[in-house]
């Protein structure tokens, strides 16, 4: 049984079955369970097994059927989860117009119960590979794989998510051969018609950074925070920027906050500085339909000492490269094909240069001691003079061309139209660097418990489906974590949680993941009894660790309590966990 009946509750009151049956109502000839306490059920079984795969519900389902009986408006009925029934989900759920709708429903409903103002939404990326034909038309296509497979298909899935929860408030599937930038606009288009508003600061990488988003994002009335790349900032437009943020003497230092809103510390007690900025601005002019658009622009200047310092790494780690491998260049070997002539000397420095990213910063010398002997004539072919040549390399760090190269590590552009009114420079540098929030919805989604990869479904429609589950469990995972922080954040003076961590009953925290929280009820058991005259039901008492997660993530005992009062049919089983 464990987190099930946690996970049931929560969704109950997330308002997902009641949602999903008005949008995806079923057809007058359907027995059995609606569309939403299908998906309902489906997905406690996702979080509760981290197992998406569908022919895995239906024994899961036959193990704890006392405890979904108590839950479900109707006795659960053996064709209830089959694996056609659940690629009818599936189905249904590909369904993009009543996804969106259903979608902004429920983005709608949760703003209502969590009493939440969005302002900051986040946009990435990511993909998806599998094992799966691809057709010219279909969504299953090579691209840039994020998951480091270019020998598998794959799906991109764009997702929007809102601050400070991590929460998906949209998604989009598509093809796996797409690019990012030109995905933006399209799911931004969907945040605004889901939250109903305009004015949100969109938060993204520097694909987001065209000029074609930006001036549609201001044209729009939205904001947007984004680095720029060297597409849109080439440079020497950048070192002239960060010229003038050092002769201006007057970076700001930016120190980051912990998780609790604390300063970090270093060794000796004062705070850790996380990045150091400038700002100035620019006056962008694009057009719209042929109608010009013209806004001011704030251009924050950053430099990160962390960022610097592993770049500076990686580039001495370059440089030794590529000086080891010159040097091993003209060494003879067994099987090595050596260059024989100086042109063919200088071509492989070259590469090895170009490979290492190294050009201009080392300085080769080719030196050739050319050697020509008379060759006589011989069955036919005329006598000639033959000309080899004995090779050597010197190799010597170019300092100026390192010291200026080193003078543009660790710093980065950010671009905001966001009045200083409403966001400060070290608001913009703190902004961006929460990117994580996006990150780790990702993270959730591919990664345990979810697994999206590998994805074991070969029909366009049925991965677009899993997809949007999958983000579903996002939202119920983002919205337990979050209510169980905020409720944890109201009580200061209360003790931390403590017994969440396997082998350190004592380490105690105020920022609980959803998947240790769930992970805290497990081995609950709920054991049933038949006796000729009478069903005996005992559960596994709660411990107070449980009894309190439940409590601060706004929920009754009575979600565990209420199975041993629940009058159902006995179960097959004599104990559920």
């Amino acid at each position: 049984m464990d987190d099930v009946p946690l996970l049931l509750a929560h969704m109950q009151r997330l308002g997902l079955p009641t949602i999903l049956d008005a949008h995806f109502p079923t057809h007058g000839g359907h027995q059995g369970l609606s569309l939403g306490w299908l998906v309902t059920v489906w997905l406690g079984h996702v979080l509760s097994r981290a197992d998406h795969r569908l022919n895995r519900v239906r024994p899961w389902a036959d193990q704890i059927t006392t405890t979904l009986n108590a839950v479900l408006p109707q006795p659960l009925r053996p064709t209830d989860l089959t694996d056609d029934r659940l690629a009818d989900v599936l189905f249904a759920l590909s369904d993009t117009p009543r996804w969106a709708a259903c979608e902004g429903a429920l983005n709608q409903h949760i703003l209502r119960v969590y009493d939440l103002t969005p302002t900051t939404v986040r946009v990435d990326g990511t993909t998806a590979s599998g094992y799966w034909e691809v057709t010219e038309d279909g969504l299953f296509q090579f691209g840039h794989s994020k998951d480091h497979r270019p020998d598998l298909p794959q799906v991109k899935v764009m997702l929007a998510t809102l601050d400070p929860l991590g929460m998906p408030v949209a998604v989009d599937v598509l093809s796996g051969q797409r690019t990012d930038d030109r995905l933006y606009l399209p799911i931004i288009e969907r945040v605004r018609a889901s939250l109903g508003r305009t004015g949100l600061l969109y938060v993204g990488d520097s694909k987001l950074g065209a000029l074609a988003i930006r001036v549609q994002l201001q044209h729009a009335g939205d904001h947007y925070l984004c680095p720029l790349g060297r597409v849109q900032l080439p440079v020497a437009a950048l070192d002239a920027l960060i010229a003038q943020a050092l002769a201006s003497a007057s970076l700001t230092t930016i120190s980051r906050p912990d998780a609790d809103g604390q300063p970090i510390l270093d060794a000796a007690g004062q705070p850790v500085v996380s990045a150091e900025a400038w700002e100035t601005s620019a006056d962008l002019t694009s057009e719209i339909d042929g109608q010009p658009v013209t806004w001011t622009e704030r251009r924050i200047v950053v430099r990160s000492p962390a960022w610097q310092a592993a770049q500076r790494h990686a580039l001495e780690r370059r440089l030794t490269e590529a000086e080891a491998e010159v040097a091993d260049l003209l060494v003879s070997r067994r099987g090595k094909v050596r260059p024989t002539t100086p042109d063919e000397a200088a071509a492989a420095v070259a590469r090895i240069l170009d490979r290492h990213d190294v050009a201009g910063l080392l300085d080769v010398t080719v030196q050739a001691e050319a050697q020509t002997r008379r060759v006589r004539a011989y069955r036919g072919q005329p006598a000639r003079d033959e000309t080899t040549y004995t090779l050597s390399l010197t190799t010597a760090r170019v300092e100026a061309a390192i010291t200026a190269a080193e003078a543009r590590l660790g710093w980065r552009v950010y671009v905001t139209n966001q009045p200083a009114e409403a966001c400060s420079l070290t608001q913009v540098v703190l902004a961006y660097r929460d990117q994580y929030l996006v990150e780790h919805p990702i993270g959730r989604l591919k990664g345990a418990p979810l697994s999206l990869s590998p994805v074991y479904l070969s029909r366009d429609e049925h991965v677009t489906g899993l997809v949007r589950l999958l983000t579903i469990a996002v939202r119920v995972l983002s919205l337990l974590e979050y209510g169980i922080r905020q409720s944890l954040a109201q009580e200061p003076q209360a003790e931390p949680l403590k017994g969440l961590y396997a082998g350190q009953p004592s380490r105690g925290t105020r920022r609980p993941t959803a998947e240790r929280v769930l992970e805290a009820f497990d081995n609950l058991t709920l054991t049933v009894v038949t006796l000729p005259t009478q069903v005996i039901r005992h559960l596994t008492p709660l411990s107070s660790l449980q009894q309190r997660l439940l409590a601060l993530a706004g929920l009754e005992v009575s979600c565990y309590t209420r199975l041993v009062e629940h009058l159902s049919e006995p179960p097959r089983e004599i104990s559920e966990r």
